[in-house]
């Protein structure tokens, strides 16, 4: 988890996720199908890259609370 360009796009994608599902709960409104259509292809690849950045994102809990990983940026 040294690269910190992929943890930044992997965050990115997983809180436009967190925006998408947050409409959905809140509106019933489906952004992604909205501009894409309801399960094209493309819709399905912004499915996939909120889903893997998700999982991605897991490995962000080997990194919590651990103060090393912060000194090791600044260097």
């Amino acid at each position: 988890m040294n690269n910190r360009a992929l943890d930044c796009i992997a965050l990115t994608i997983a809180i436009i996720g967190c925006l998408s599902w947050g409409l959905i709960g809140i509106f019933g409104f489906d952004l992604v199908a909205f501009i894409f259509g309801n399960m094209t292809w493309v819709s399905r690849i912004i499915y996939a890259l909120v889903g893997i950045s998700g999982i991605y994102l897991f490995t962000f809990y080997m990194y919590a609370g651990r103060h090393d990983r912060i000194d090791h940026i600044r260097d």
